[in-house]
Parts: C-alpha cells; sequence; structure tokens
C-alpha cells in the first residue's frame, strides 16, 4: 500500500510538471508566433510570387496567428491579399514574375473577375506570368487564362463546361416528417421560398436563373478569349459538342487551351530560364500582402479613403445563427464601425465592399440609415464583388455610386417570411396534443401547436407588403426613379452587374480600385489615394478566445449533411431570425 500511494504520488508530481513546462512551452510559441507575425518578410532577388489557385477564396483572409498552435489548416485566401501581392510584385524589382499554381478554387466569379484584372495589370510590367496544373477546375483555369504561357500536366485534366444552377428542394422530405412552411411574399421572382414549397423551380425563376447565368458565362468566356488564341464561339461550340475534361491529352493544346504539356521538373526549368537563377525562390502571397499592408500602416494617420468590407450573410446581431462558422454581417457591428469612420477627420470618403445575398430586412433597414447619415457627412460609394442582392442591394442604394462587376449577382430586390407549422409533426408523429386557454382572440398566435388562421395570415402578408413598399421607396429614393419603375424591375428579381447598368441599378462596371478613385473624386482627393481596410482585424489576445471555442460538432454536423445542412440550420434557427427577409433564392454554386 506504501509504494501504491509513492507511486501515485508521483505520477500526480508528473503530470503536474509536464503540464507546467507545455503551459510555459505554448506560451512561448505563442510570443513566437506574435513577433514573426510582426515582422516584415524579405524578398530576395530574382523572386517569383507564387499564387495558389486552391480552397476557398473570400473577401479578406481570416488573420489566425494561432492556426498552428490549435492545428487548423486554413484553406482560406483573401481577394485583397492576393491582389495586394500582385500589385506590389508589379512594382517591386526583386519580383520577376508571377507562377501561378492552378487546382480548385472556390469563389464567386466576380471575385475571380477582380482576381483575373489584376493579373492582366500585373502583365504590363512586362514581367512574365506562368499557370501550370496537374488539374485545372473551370474556375481556376478562367485566371490561369491571364498568363502568358498555361501548362497542364500531360496526364491531367482540364474542365471547361459552362456554368449551371441546381437548387435543391426540401417540399416532400419536410412533408414526410409533418412540417409545413407557411410563406408571405412578394415579387413574382422573389424564389427563396420555393425549395420549401414546390418540387420545382417555377417558370419565372427559371427565366431569371438561365438569363443571369448566360450573361455571366459571357462574360467569362469572352475574357478567356480575348487573352488566348481562340475565340468565344469556339469554345462554347467546343463545349456543346464534347465533354472536354474527357478528351485525349492532345485535345487541350490542338484547341489551344494550353500552350504546353509538361510534367512539373519541366516548370522548374522554364522558372530557371525566367529568372536565370538554378534555384528558384518562391514568395508565398501572404508575405508580399504583408510588405504591402507594412508599407500602409500608417495611413489611418492621414486623411485616406476607407474601404469597409461588408461580407456574408445579414443578421441583427452576433446571437444570430451562422452557417459553420462563416462570417457574418452584423447589423449592429456595422452601424457602430460606420458611425466611428462618421466621427474619422482622417477618413475623407468611404468604399463600401459588399458580398452579401442579404438575410434579415430589418438589419438591412438600420445599416440603410447608418450609411445615409454617414453619407451625409462624407461620400459613400458600393463596389459589388460576387454578391451584392436583396439585403445586400438594400445597403448599396443609399449611397452615391454603385460599381459591380459583370458578373457580380445583385438586385432580388423583394421581401419574404417563411414560418414553419410543427403541428403535423407534434401531434400526427409524435402524439402530442395542444389545448389552449387565452384572454383574446390573438392570445395564442404564433403557439407550435397549430398553424396561422386567415386573419392571422392575412395580417402576416400585409405586414409583409409594408416591408416591400420600404424596400422599393429606398430603392427608388437612392436611385432617383418612381417606384413604379423600380416595382417592375424588383418583383425579386436576380440580375447580373452587365444587365443591372442597363435598368439603373448600377452606375458604372469596374472594380474595387475604380470605386476608391470615385470616391476620392467626390471628396476632391488625388487619384490613388491613400486607403486602409476596415473593420481592423482582432488583436492576438481577442483571437485566442475566439480559437478556443469548441467548433467541432458544427463541423462534423456540416460534413455529414452536405447540401442539406444550409436549410435544416435555417429552419431550425427560425426562432432566431427576423420575421422579414431580404435575401437571394438560394447562393448558386458557379464553378
Amino acid at each position: 500500500m506504501k509504494d501504491f500511494l509513492k507511486y501515485v504520488l508521483a505520477t500526480i508530481v508528473g503530470i503536474f510538471f509536464v503540464g507546467v513546462f507545455m503551459a510555459i512551452l505554448s506560451f512561448f510559441m505563442m510570443i513566437a508566433i506574435v513577433v514573426s507575425s510582426s515582422t516584415t518578410p524579405k524578398v530576395k532577388s530574382n523572386s517569383v510570387l507564387h499564387i495558389k489557385l486552391d480552397g476557398v477564396i473570400n473577401e479578406r483572409a481570416e488573420e489566425n496567428v494561432f492556426a498552428g498552435i490549435f492545428n487548423e489548416v486554413n484553406e482560406t485566401q483573401g481577394l485583397e491579399d492576393l491582389k495586394l501581392a500582385i500589385k506590389e510584385a508589379k512594382s517591386n524589382k526583386n519580383i520577376k514574375g508571377i507562377f501561378i499554381e492552378g487546382g480548385t478554387v472556390a469563389a464567386d466569379y466576380a471575385v475571380l473577375q477582380e482576381l483575373r484584372k489584376s493579373l492582366v495589370d500585373f502583365k504590363e510590367s512586362k514581367k512574365f506570368v506562368l499557370a501550370y496544373a496537374d488539374n485545372y477546375a473551370q474556375g481556376a483555369y478562367y485566371v490561369a487564362s491571364a498568363a502568358d504561357k498555361v501548362a497542364l500536366n500531360p496526364s491531367g485534366m482540364l474542365d471547361v463546361h459552362g456554368i449551371a444552377a441546381q437548387p435543391v428542394f426540401y417540399k416532400d422530405l419536410l412533408e414526410k416528417v409533418g412540417v409545413k412552411i407557411q410563406v408571405f411574399r412578394v415579387g413574382t421572382y422573389k424564389s427563396a421560398v420555393e425549395p420549401f414549397i414546390n418540387t420545382e423551380m417555377s417558370e419565372a425563376n427559371r427565366l431569371q436563373t438561365s438569363e443571369y447565368l448566360n450573361s455571366i458565362w459571357k462574360s467569362v468566356s469572352e475574357e478567356m478569349a480575348a487573352t488566348r488564341p481562340f475565340t468565344a464561339e469556339a469554345l462554347n461550340a467546343a463545349i456543346d459538342t464534347c465533354y472536354i475534361p474527357f478528351e485525349n491529352k492532345d485535345y487541350f493544346k490542338a484547341a489551344q487551351l494550353v500552350d504546353t504539356l509538361c510534367y512539373v521538373d519541366n516548370v522548374r526549368d522554364m522558372l530557371r530560364n525566367y529568372t536565370g537563377e538554378s534555384e528558384v525562390s518562391m514568395v508565398e502571397v501572404s508575405d508580399l500582402a504583408k510588405i504591402a499592408k507594412d508599407e500602409r500602416a500608417s495611413n489611418t494617420s492621414e486623411d485616406h479613403v476607407a474601404i469597409y468590407y461588408a461580407e456574408g450573410e445579414i443578421v441583427d446581431s452576433k446571437s444570430n445563427f451562422s452557417f459553420g462558422g462563416e462570417s457574418n454581417i452584423v447589423g449592429s457591428k456595422v452601424i457602430q464601425d460606420l458611425d466611428e469612420l462618421q466621427k474619422d477627420e482622417n477618413v475623407k470618403a468611404v468604399v463600401l465592399r459588399i458580398n452579401s445575398p442579404g438575410g434579415s430586412a430589418y438589419a438591412s433597414e438600420q445599416m440603410w440609415r447608418a450609411i445615409q447619415q454617414l453619407r451625409a457627412k462624407k461620400p459613400v460609394v458600393v463596389s459589388m464583388s460576387g454578391l451584392a442582392a436583396s439585403g445586400g442591394y438594400y445597403m448599396s442604394c443609399a449611397t452615391d455610386y454603385i460599381f459591380a462587376e459583370p458578373t457580380t449577382i445583385t438586385g432580388s430586390i423583394g421581401i419574404f417570411g417563411m414560418i414553419p407549422d410543427f403541428s403535423g409533426v407534434l401531434t400526427e408523429k409524435l402524439g402530442l396534443h395542444f389545448d389552449v386557454v387565452k384572454t383574446h382572440a390573438t392570445s395564442d398566435f404564433g403557439m407550435m401547436g397549430r398553424p396561422f388562421n386567415s386573419q392571422e395570415s392575412s395580417a402576416l402578408q400585409a405586414y409583409i407588403e409594408r416591408g416591400y413598399d420600404l424596400f422599393l421607396t429606398r430603392v427608388a429614393d437612392g436611385r432617383k426613379m418612381t417606384k413604379e419603375a423600380v416595382n417592375e424591375i424588383a418583383q425579386g428579381r436576380v440580375w447580373t452587374g452587365e444587365q443591372a447598368i442597363k435598368i439603373k441599378l448600377v452606375d458604372e462596371l469596374g472594380t474595387l480600385e475604380d470605386a476608391v478613385n470615385k470616391a476620392a473624386e467626390l471628396a476632391k482627393m488625388k487619384k490613388n489615394p491613400v486607403t486602409a481596410s476596415y473593420p481592423q482585424p482582432e488583436d492576438w489576445f481577442a483571437q485566442l478566445q475566439q480559437a478556443t471555442k469548441p467548433n467541432y460538432y458544427e463541423n462534423k454536423l456540416q460534413d455529414i449533411l452536405g447540401v442539406y445542412y444550409r436549410p435544416m440550420m435555417f429552419i431550425s434557427n427560425f426562432d432566431k431570425n427576423d420575421m422579414l427577409q431580404a435575401r437571394l433564392p438560394y447562393i448558386p454554386n458557379l464553378n
């Protein structure tokens, strides 16, 4: 017994000292990471910027200095960092060119369009751009087609197939479990409710989807043809007559989709020839982007144009749900941030960079008000990214000027409400029964035991129609149109940027840089002004707190449910959502 107690005590002491040692080691690792993140990278002469077209590209990459400690692999890149790195590479005398490594990239076409335009602009420096991939997915090839030379592995595949949208419908699934969705909406084309009440697309939704998909593909195919030795017509004819990814490898070269078929060691030889170095020094996007950011670190202390990034679904507050930890546009936070920009005397103009399918109509209205107050003090310009629709357009219409990419998805001016009726699953499936005692006819409004009656449904529909009328008013006032004219192009209909400019929902097609220059012009500043990005990234301590939050179960649930995750979470969180929603029918996968 004595020996047993001795061994137990020794084990406890050992565990204690190991714990202390690991805590000290983790502390010094954190210090090292923080210090390294504050050091400006050095670029060797004759270096090459390495861009990897793989994973997800959002507007901004999350700066997580603790990702390594918690064994988290960051597969998300930021368009902001990519463009900063390319711009720095263009002017940095130590950078000789860009090497693009293709793969499978997930991003809106407007995001890829801006990235591609940055590469085309880089080529004005007469520095080389070389692209290579074992396999090119369509989005990656679209960007890589801007390169001087496009190479592919002899055993690789190149996927160019056009674009399609395939919404999933849940009506029958919900009925099997006894759930009915009570829908209130305004707008012929406001089809966000269709997956829950239909088993196929309505004719109106099919029409608008066909038109905006064809508009996007027209822009994409013409841009590829502009930098490759084929025409858009030839490319489209090839897609219609064969499954390009499965053609013989020689087809890719014969069709001039690629310039050469080679292995990665051949690519290394090409890079050596380009740089004149026996060993090619690769510089990562994050390093060049950090150099650019450090150069403009003092921008907030002088007159500048603020670029405010608003990305994700629109929610009222942080307590609202999010999908898989994705970023949201939190109305209360945006209002606070815009108020600070309004008071900042060094901020002479603001560019809102919006990438959102919409969300809470209430939050959209509150942000509209905040943008109006900001606009009264200084110019506000919108730069639309991949999505600026419904609630995202609600925000945009409050500004002085709107830019969009040709492939931006915008419009969707409409309102809807969806409230589930769980009485079927509760009574028929689970055998529960409900009774009620109430003081007034409406006292049990919204209780789970029954669906809405006709009077309640009429009241809710009237509420939705008032929300739609307010939306029309905001757009009409902002775009200097009549409500009748707005209603004709509204009705929840989705438009591309190229279509939207013809109906006056957008002022001009252009990039974020074009929006910045317009904001500077309105503020009577010089062209290519000093800029600063907002909101500012969280400090390392806030990141540490966020990094320790467990999201394992949410991630596993998302992996298991796949395409069913979003609608199921949407339904399960109805009670946390604003009743009025201004959002896209669905977020199409265009790659």
